[in-house]
């Protein structure tokens, strides 16, 4: 390789640490108590601090366990996507090949209206859904979190499926109407393999805004469907914050993503051929 080239790696190499540097730091607060943290900055361990797993023993197996919030937001987080994705998927289909229209409003203006509800600031309605889900029981309830996690996340599955849609050949669907295929035939067997890089990129960033979503979990929760971004915020209380707790949880709560990002991830590259192939 040219040598003059090697100047492309600098930039890389700068990104790198950057995004490196707070991972670590969270990684090593988590292994730190009290002595280490509040008495200046320590950055190696059994060099600058001794580690200790003290937080870890206190959130994985005492008070403050973070087991029952890490299955509430797995189950709330999963559940509520697949089922955004389904419907984005359908309606973003629909945009994508029907010409729709209710009153004045035609396709462009359908779809800009689902994603002003996304837009909307959601401290808008989030005393209504309380008053709501006061009167109807649903406070406080894993069902409860998923319906409004749901439709927090539909009009960005609908508004990026619209789009993953729209990019198909529409001859291919044309040949499949001619064989005799019914337009649900069409959608799952032609369509869906084809936006394959598309549904696995919307699950994903609509995994991750309803895994870390925090103003509906704090207002409609206390007990019973806490997640972990409330976990989280409860470290900080009269007698200080507990930084070590914060950061163990964090790593936690990065966990999943990132697992799910890693199997994923081949996916994104090769689903697009092996639906055009199917």
């Amino acid at each position: 390789m040219n040598r003059t080239q090697n100047w492309r790696y600098i930039p890389l190499v700068a990104w790198s640490l950057l995004v490196a540097l707070p991972l670590y730091w969270v990684l090593i607060t988590a292994f730190k108590d009290t002595t280490s943290i509040y008495n200046g900055a320590r950055w190696l361990p059994w060099v600058d601090f001794h580690p200790t797993a003290s937080a870890w023993h206190d959130i994985l197996g005492g008070a403050n366990s973070v087991y029952g919030p890490l299955y509430h937001s797995l189950v709330i987080a999963t559940v509520s996507t697949l089922i955004a994705l389904v419907l984005g998927s359908m309606a973003g289909y629909g945009l994508a090949r029907y010409r729709l229209k209710a009153l004045w409003f035609k396709n462009n203006d359908i779809a800009f209206w689902i994603v002003s509800q996304r837009i909307m600031p959601p401290v808008v309605v989030v005393l209504a859904f309380f008053i709501l889900y006061k009167n109807l029981g649903l406070l406080d309830t894993i069902p409860g979190m998923i319906i409004v996690y749901t439709g927090f996340t539909l009009p960005l599955t609908t508004w990026f499926m619209e789009s993953y849609f729209k990019q198909v050949p529409i001859d291919l669907e044309e040949a499949a109407y001619i064989d005799g295929a019914s337009r649900m035939v069409v959608f799952l067997r032609v369509a869906l393999p084809l936006v394959t890089p598309g549904l696995i990129a919307t699950f994903l960033l609509a995994f991750s805004f309803a895994w870390n979503e925090f103003l509906f979990a704090v207002m409609l929760t206390s007990e019973n469907a806490t997640t972990l971004p409330i976990v989280i915020a409860v470290q900080q209380g009269q007698l200080g914050t507990s930084w070590w707790n914060i950061c163990a949880i964090s790593l936690i709560s990065i966990a999943p993503m990132t697992i799910v990002a890693i199997v994923l991830q081949k996916r994104l590259v090769t689903g697009l051929l092996g639906g055009a192939l199917k």
